[in-house]
């Protein structure tokens, strides 16, 4: 069934800190707090939060979305749940256009080197899907545009942006995207080839690697172990973790899939996050932004805020019958950190 909006949330929400900003929203208005001192206490009032440090010049920025779903005309559904599910009136502009189209905007404006977009390009697997994606993504981005498939693909078997592994090099570091999705499967897997050519990378990179993919790491700690997990199986899991422990060169794992943003850790690699990032598609309307230092990575999650997405995903509050703001926007810390490559090596 389809509900009228949600009421808009006047609770403040504190969406990004970076190391010179902070963005407050309340609803759909926001509050950007610009030339803010790095690594300092900012009093907001509501709450205090700090700036995330800075060491020396940004040498590349690399912006990142994923879960477009070109294609897609109602969310909010779950199998087996009767909850309220939105879409858009007829003859309105879909709301995957809407959003994409918001976030190009948004990460044009800061100019990115590399964008990579992992995963659920499509809704239904469709070419006509893909195409429309790469008008509006590769049109925006061109060359700079990296890409990969996601389950929304791999399981409707489209062939299409399934390549095993992409290497891109930008000032400061260096990109590594793995196809995680498979054929007739909505959790993802890495070949032993995959896990082999990371491996290779790691011990041949002189600057840190970003590792993206679209699948996010099985947690043992809130996931029992078998071959049906939501993310990597437990098996190809613990083999990328391996290779991140003994590779102090990649510096972080970032995938989609869960459309929320969330870090989880290992005892193994107690200095690597791998990472969630939310979706593109509803609330929050999520795209992340990686500033390059030379010794110095953050992460800055920012919502899309072009008006026609802000009205959107405010819409999309009273998805799970108002259960998923909470899960789909995350902690503030694991939208918006630091990788300190000091205590990699």
């Amino acid at each position: 069934m389809e509900v009228d909006p949600a009421p808009e949330s006047q609770r403040p929400e504190v969406t990004t800190v970076a190391d010179d900003e902070v963005v407050v929203f309340r609803g759909p208005q926001a509050e950007v707090l610009r030339g803010l001192a790095p690594d300092t206490d900012v009093d907001l009032g509501h709450r205090s939060v700090r700036t995330l440090p800075r060491r020396g010049e940004r040498l590349a920025t690399i912006t990142t979305v994923n879960d477009v779903h070109f294609g897609e005309t109602v969310c909010g559904h779950l199998d087996g749940a009767d909850l309220p599910t939105f879409s858009v009136a007829p003859g309105a502009t879909p709301y995957p256009e809407v959003m994409s189209a918001g976030a190009v905007a948004a990460m044009r404006a800061v100019d990115p080197d590399v964008v990579v977009v992992k995963g659920d390009l499509t809704s239904n697997g469709t070419m006509q899907e893909y195409e429309r994606f790469l008008e509006v993504y590769g049109g925006a981005f061109g060359d700079r545009l990296l890409h990969v498939r996601g389950n929304h693909e791999s399981y409707h078997e489209l062939a299409a942006a399934d390549w095993p592994t992409q290497e891109r090099h930008v000032e400061g570091a260096v990109v590594a995207l793995l196809d995680t999705s498979r054929g007739r499967t909505v959790n993802g897997r890495l070949s032993a080839d995959q896990v082999e050519w990371l491996d290779e990378l790691g011990a041949r990179a002189e600057q840190p690697v970003l590792v993206f993919g679209h699948h996010p790491v099985w947690d043992p700690a809130v996931e029992p172990r078998n071959d049906d997990v939501f993310g990597l199986v437990p098996n190809d899991t613990e083999a990328l973790v391996e290779v991140f422990a003994r590779r102090p060169m990649l510096a972080l794992y970032a995938a989609g899939h869960t459309h929320r943003n969330h870090i989880v850790r290992f005892e193994q690699a107690p200095h690597t996050p791998f990472v969630e990032v939310a979706c593109v598609k509803d609330f929050p309307g999520s795209w992340a932004e990686y500033r390059i230092h030379e010794d110095l990575i953050l992460q800055v999650h920012r919502r899309i805020d072009t008006p026609e997405a802000l009205d959107w995903s405010e819409r999309t509050r009273g998805i799970w019958g108002g259960g998923y703001p909470d899960y789909a926007l995350g902690h503030l810390e694991e939208r918006c950190f630091a990788v300190d490559l000091r205590e990699r090596w």
